[in-house]
């Protein structure tokens, strides 16, 4: 049975949502959120008017649905292949011609908002959304799979930053840390999915080091993360030194249960996610914490 035919079957013995629920779905709520959320409350610590701070959001908001809609449609084969739950298109809910053409005009909608923060700020965070355009259409394939990534969270400090009034250039470690949350994020997000995307193909650098190699390594993005946001703004612009132990402390467990193996090893590999988990949370508290000079 191709790929036609097993959507078609799918949609005659399941009852399928609305294509208008199809297509909110298929954007990647869950990332979209998060990503609008994060980017709004930097703005909020940085400084920015309530409006610069909507503005900025809004700008975020439409660059992460392109990306989420352009994921899903280019991938809808892939994923109808693979069997995935969760993908609309795939499932024969939205068609990808829908979803094509949400990810163009939210790309558009993106660009308009981005420039109307200032020409630097809007060209910093649109290189940082056509990375991720870059990494769904082929670089997810290859060995550069962590460079978009590393590129999109990178350009969020740039985009707030390059709104401030004077249009400032963004402190080297804000960015430093954005794109090291970026690579954390992208070996998270792909590590559930490792053996079916090897088996479809796909050989992105985590992918090329397996699901256990990925594992260990996915904490040391977001260590380094902490130690750029714990050292590198000047003395005496940050957070007190409670935070700061906290993340040192959430350091050192993640990385000794990442990289010990006693069994029980199920109990340890949640132990190791509990504590990634929880020192990514600590690195954007950091980050937040750090807004004000950010620029």
């Amino acid at each position: 049975m191709d790929t036609t035919d097993r959507l078609a079957s799918q949609a005659s013995t399941v009852r399928l949502p609305h294509p208008l629920t199809g297509l909110l779905l298929s954007c990647h709520p869950g990332p979209v959120a998060a990503v609008t959320v994060l980017a709004a409350a930097l703005g909020v610590s940085s400084g920015l008017t309530t409006g610069c701070v909507a503005l900025v959001a809004s700008a975020v908001l439409a660059g992460q649905l392109s990306v989420g809609w352009c994921n899903d449609a280019f991938d809808a084969r892939r994923d109808a292949d693979a069997a995935r739950p969760g993908k609309p298109v795939a499932r024969g809910t939205v068609g990808a011609g829908t979803v094509w053409g949400a990810a163009f005009t939210a790309l558009a909608v993106c660009a308009v908002l981005s420039l109307a923060c200032g020409a630097a700020a809007g060209s910093a965070h649109l290189a940082g959304v056509l990375a991720a355009w870059a990494y769904n259409l082929r670089l997810k394939e290859t060995v550069l799979s962590w460079l978009p990534y590393a590129a999109g969270f990178g350009s969020l400090p740039c985009l707030v930053a390059l709104s401030l009034p004077g249009r400032p250039w963004p402190a080297w470690w804000a960015v430093a840390a954005g794109a090291l949350l970026g690579v954390a994020a992208h070996l998270g997000d792909v590590l559930p999915d490792i053996e079916a995307d090897l088996r479809a193909g796909i050989r992105g650098l985590p992918q090329r080091w397996g699901e256990a190699r990925t594992r260990r390594l996915l904490p040391l993005p977001l260590v380094a993360a902490t130690a750029v946001l714990v050292l590198g703004p000047p003395a005496g612009g940050g957070p007190g030194p409670v935070p700061v132990l906290c993340a040192a402390a959430l350091c050192t467990v993640v990385l000794a249960t990442a990289f010990a193996a006693p069994r029980p090893v199920r109990t340890w590999r949640k132990a190791a996610l509990a504590g990634t988990v929880a020192v990514a949370a600590a690195d954007v508290a950091l980050l937040l914490a750090r807004g004000t000079s950010i620029a």
